[in-house]
């Protein structure tokens, strides 16, 4: 693995962590900002905790080394959870300002998954029978 490919997938990753953890930690304390927006989606307010309960399991996941196949789970865990956030926004007309921070976590996602090395990658291997 390069050393600019290195720098990249940790850059992302940090911010990727911290984003979700920050984001966890305001749902799991269930702020009147977050309580509002979460309502003006249609959400009920009990997935607040699951959702940031979620993110930071999964922040923790994306750090620590090792269990390869727990980190897959976790970014689709936050692929889902972001494009479902995007999706929600659109569907009920919010600005465009309003999907940033989704946006933003969304593409944290992909660029730490993409650039992640080869000890936190689930390898599959292939039987070939007779």
């Amino acid at each position: 693995m390069s050393k600019t490919r290195k720098i990249i997938y940790w850059i992302a990753t940090v911010w990727l962590a911290l984003g979700m953890v920050s984001t966890g930690i305001v749902q799991l304390m269930k702020m009147e900002e977050e309580k509002a927006a979460f309502t003006s989606l249609g959400y009920p307010l009990y997935l607040l905790a699951l959702l940031g309960i979620w993110k930071i399991a999964g922040a923790v996941a994306v750090l620590i080394p090792k269990f390869p196949l727990v980190k897959e789970w976790a970014y689709a865990g936050f692929f889902f959870a972001m494009t479902g956030a995007i999706c929600s926004h659109l569907a009920v007309g919010h600005a465009f300002s309003e999907l940033l921070p989704a946006l933003l976590l969304l593409a944290l996602t992909v660029v730490s998954w993409f650039m992640r090395p080869a000890n936190r990658k689930v390898l599959l291997t292939v039987s070939h029978t007779a």
